[in-house]
């Protein structure tokens, strides 16, 4: 009998088998979706001034969707790793004490169109930080900067609606704006040919973390309008840094695209325009 009891007490007896399909041991019981917690600021959904996540989305594609900066996003939202969103997850995308309702009803008068020569100097700019996950052709960027490092999104027009806006580039415009196919304006170019900032602005995002972009930069202009370059091969300017009108910010490339190009938006509250309609005649 000691015998027996000793052979049981074996450490070669068998570990209980797993069922690794469904990730728990065989006899329990699968967790349901009724166990789950909801995700977070699921009891805003559906409301404005509130975004809910979709697969796929990133704190910075919600910021573009939204017209906003993605590091004043994750402050609002008290998300400390902005690489950790859910599906399903609801977040604010408007300030802390502005009504939602009358930033989504208030009207927007028509943008100031003012002429520019595209090879203008403009004023120097300070430098900042980088957004996790920055294009390594950022020049002279650090890495990564914590989120609470945000300082404020509004560009150098302020809080208004003017905007005097120039072309971003010299090429021909190759694709023009369609709202369910094209977002924006495609324009030809060679590689390394200045992209320039379409108005004065604020950086709020450049790097490669958007996928469909390439290396990318976003500028905020005000409160209602930001732009957008993609496809770059060399990013010239930094996160937070103040850019004016005509300045190099960037030189064309073909990044996550099959051709040389700049790809172009301008976003009213985060819903993308035909820029045709804003920019300048030629």
């Amino acid at each position: 009998m000691a015998a027996v009891l000793v052979g049981c007490a074996s450490p070669r007896n068998k570990a209980p088998v797993e069922d690794r399909v469904g990730g728990a041991r065989s006899g329990a019981a699968l967790p349901s979706d009724a166990d789950k917690p909801p995700p977070p600021g699921i009891e805003n959904a559906g409301k404005p001034g509130y975004y809910t996540v979709k697969p796929g989305d990133t704190l910075i594609r919600i910021g573009l969707e939204s017209g906003q900066n993605w590091r004043d996003i994750a402050r609002w939202n008290n998300i400390d790793n902005p690489n950790l969103i859910e599906v399903g997850q609801v977040v604010r995308v408007v300030p802390p004490g502005v009504d939602p309702a009358a930033v989504a009803s208030r009207g927007v008068p028509p943008a100031k169109v003012e002429a520019r020569p595209l090879d203008a100097k403009p004023a120097s700019a300070p430098a900042s930080a980088v957004a996790p996950g920055a294009s390594a052709a950022v020049a002279s960027a650090p890495a990564s900067a914590p989120v609470t490092a945000a300082a404020s999104s509004n560009g150098s027009n302020g809080g208004g609606d003017e905007v005097g806006w120039a072309w971003p580039a010299r090429g021909a415009v190759t694709s023009s704006f369609d709202e369910s196919r094209n977002k924006g304006l495609s324009i030809s170019g060679k590689a390394g040919d200045p992209v320039l900032a379409a108005a004065d602005g604020r950086v709020v995002y450049a790097g490669s973390g958007l996928r469909g972009y390439g290396n990318l930069v976003i500028v905020k202009h005000n409160t209602t309008y930001l732009t957008a370059y993609a496809h770059n091969q060399t990013l010239l300017v930094k996160e937070d840094q103040a850019v004016r009108r005509g300045q190099k910010i960037a030189e064309m490339g073909s990044s996550d695209t099959d051709r040389v190009q700049l790809h172009f938006e301008i976003r009213k509250q985060g819903r993308p325009v035909d820029p045709a309609k804003l920019l300048p005649p030629r």
